[in-house]
């Protein structure tokens, strides 16, 4: 579990994503943009690994995903395999397999339309094999029992897709050098993005559930990065673009029970999952800063107006030396609700959290001096205040429906100031299935959908709550 999400999961920080759109499972944030809404919330073990559990001890020997609609570019649905080998008790090797579905029936289509075609059908299917089997490799060696280093390859003979990535764990810190050639980045509508290379040193703080924590990055992309997988034409995210970004925050997190029971427990009969299993009302709060330091053509973002983010940070950015400095506050609360205890065969769980994000201090101040502003002097309040003041919110639903099965629901909710007729709305939400894994305590397999962006993965998540 090498890649832990850090805990300021608000938009404020380039955390990975799932992304089904290769081999590899994850894309990372475009530095600037809060992810798009998923199921990302605890830690994960590589894309490799998370195969050959599922093939070994779910009885799982193909793993489906769904990389978009094919009519709009997308790959469609994909089957994935897993070859593990340990060649030593340090040392493992892994060759990955992607059976593309849609590019298969298509070669079918069009064979059996063809009359004309003399050519037998094994010898069309070698012919195309290229074209509907992506492999990959990897190997992972344990240098020490606290230092790993991980090299893959990804869609071998197409998009030649590298990454290595070399983990270190330090007295109460995490350490992670990873280089990936090209690197996948996903925007703030879901857009992937690939830069040429793409460096990055990370030191993240290891602290309890509440405390002071801070996270250090150096980030270097190179090259002009581009649309993933075809021509669209879109605005390039100029924090992609080639240069050197430093970033830092610091931030202390409280968690605060407000009613917790172990009353109602059966029992000599384990729970589904060890961490969901107590009744309670809990809330939680972070606020921390953020600073940042861009050298390059990445600086330029600065200097132009966010104004889909609603930000006022406090920047400098110097267009002639390509020198850009940004500090800004950030908070998140959250409020979590459990009814149940995960024992029972049926509807055993309730489970509602919520949580408000504030991604930019000084926005919010700026906004909330402006409707003072406006109060005291008996004007109507502006509504470009009220959107600076508005949380990023998120709803997500858990329900048990029988036995390890749960349904879940990630939802955004939005909020418009400026439209009087429906000031809040639903935005996007994202529709799982959890298969909780009794034997290992506190993990699941994850079945999600994403209607708003065609996606669709099964993915292992471990010590979620």
């Amino acid at each position: 579990m090498r890649r832990l999400r850090w805990v300021a999961d608000g938009g404020l920080w380039e955390l990975d994503r799932e992304a089904p759109v290769t081999m590899e499972g994850t894309a990372r944030g475009v530095p600037g943009d809060p992810l798009p809404l998923g199921l990302s919330r605890g830690p994960r073990i590589s894309r490799p690994k998370q195969l050959d559990f599922m093939h070994r001890f779910m009885a799982s020997p193909l793993i489906p995903s769904f990389a978009g609609d094919p009519s709009n570019g997308g790959r469609g649905l994909l089957l994935h395999h897993a070859h593990t080998v340990h060649l030593h008790e340090n040392w493992s090797a892994t060759v990955l397999e992607q059976f593309h579905i849609q590019k298969f029936v298509s070669i079918i289509k069009e064979r059996a339309s063809n009359h004309l075609e003399k050519t037998s059908w094994p010898k069309t299917i070698a012919k195309h094999m290229l074209d509907i089997l992506s492999l990959g490799f990897g190997t992972e060696f344990l240098v020490t029992p606290d230092s790993s280093f991980l090299l893959e390859a990804y869609d071998v003979k197409k998009e030649n897709r590298c990454k290595a990535i070399f983990h270190h764990k330090l007295p109460k810190h995490n350490l992670t050098l990873e280089a990936a050639w090209p690197g996948l980045f996903v925007d703030k509508n879901g857009t992937y993005w690939d830069v040429p290379l793409s460096l990055a040193i990370d030191l993240a703080s290891i602290t309890a559930a509440s405390g002071l924590s801070y996270h250090l990055c150096l980030q270097h992309n190179r090259g002009q990065p581009k649309h993933f997988g075809g021509d669209k034409m879109s605005d390039k995210p100029m924090s992609l673009l080639p240069g050197f970004c430093a970033k830092a925050a610091i931030s202390i997190k409280k968690n605060v029970d407000l009613w917790r029971t172990k009353e109602g427990k059966l029992k000599m009969v384990q729970p589904y999952d060890v961490l969901l299993s107590d009744p309670h009302i809990s809330a939680s709060g972070i606020i921390g800063a953020v600073t940042s330091a861009s050298l390059g053509d990445c600086s330029v973002r600065f200097s132009v107006k966010d104004e889909s983010h609603r930000r006022k940070t406090v920047s400098f950015c110097s267009q002639k030396n390509k020198i850009a400095l940004f500090a800004d506050l950030f908070a998140s609360f959250s409020f979590t609700a459990q009814h149940g205890n995960f024992q029972r065969l049926f509807l055993d769980l309730t489970r509602i959290n919520a949580r408000l994000d504030f991604p930019s201090g000084s926005t919010f101040l700026n906004g909330t001096a402006r409707l003072a502003q406006d109060f005291y002097h008996s004007r109507q309040p502006d509504s470009a205040a009220m959107c600076a003041i508005c949380p990023d919110m998120t709803v997500s639903l858990q329900q048990q429906i029988v036995g390890p099965f749960s349904f879940r629901v990630d939802s955004r909710i939005e909020f418009d100031p400026r439209d009087k007729s429906q000031f809040v709305r639903l935005g996007e939400s994202i529709y799982a299935i959890d298969w909780a894994l009794k034997v290992l305590g506190s993990a699941k397999a994850t079945a999600w959908y994403s209607p708003k962006h065609h996606e669709a993965m099964v993915e292992l998540r471990f010590f979620e709550t």
